[in-house]
């Protein structure tokens, strides 16, 4: 078995990044016969289909989000609900996180994993049919997806606040959609990923 290797940094995004992915261990998030490749950096099956995503893919994703304290957060894909604690860490108490995941079954485990996380401030939830994201007044401060699209969704885009950060894996290159606070959108490719597809209806 070959252990996760964390990145360490200097400061920054880069020790918060590396300090949640020591504080929500993956194992927690794994179905028992996956816990012993738990510190393997890989996706692994969860289930439906899906798998719980690459740990150095996760820490690339987080510092692309840049997430800061008492930031409201969506988790678009959240599976088995890591991603939506990694997201409640770098939050903190005075933050929001919510986890949408449209498997059924995935989304109930997924929400008693982040309850046992001991996190309140965090939830996974099964999607709305026929809504992609969670529409949220004002906007998501963060929304990180964590299944390829095969275009850009407007209708995350638009769930963006002013002053925002989605990461989403658009075909294979991992996309960062920033809101600038006068609404402006732009967008940047950095690096290229394989991930699930995105289910959009």
């Amino acid at each position: 078995m070959r252990a996760t290797r964390l990145p360490t940094g200097s400061g920054g995004v880069d020790d918060v990044v590396t300090a949640a992915l020591r504080a929500v261990d993956r194992r927690g998030f794994l179905p028992d016969a996956r816990h012993r490749h738990a510190g393997e950096d890989r996706p692994l099956d969860i289930g439906q289909g899906q798998t719980c995503s690459q740990p150095s893919t996760v820490s690339a994703m987080l510092r692309l989000l840049d997430v800061p304290r008492g930031a409201h957060v969506l988790d678009v894909g959240a599976g088995s609900g890591w991603t939506t604690a990694l997201l409640a860490h770098l939050v903190g108490p005075d933050g929001e996180v919510l986890g949408v995941e449209r498997h059924q079954e995935l989304a109930a485990w997924g929400a008693a994993n982040v309850e046992r996380a001991g996190m309140p401030w965090a939830r996974v939830v099964e999607a709305t049919p026929g809504v992609l994201g969670a529409p949220r007044p004002g906007g998501w401060d963060r929304v990180l997806v964590s299944a390829a699209a095969d275009r850009l969704p407007d209708e995350l885009v638009d769930q963006v606040a002013p002053g925002g950060r989605m990461v989403i894996p658009v075909r294979h290159a991992m996309v960062l959609v920033e809101r600038s606070d006068d609404g402006r959108v732009r967008t940047s490719e950095h690096g290229t990923y394989s991930f699930v597809p995105l289910v959009e209806d």
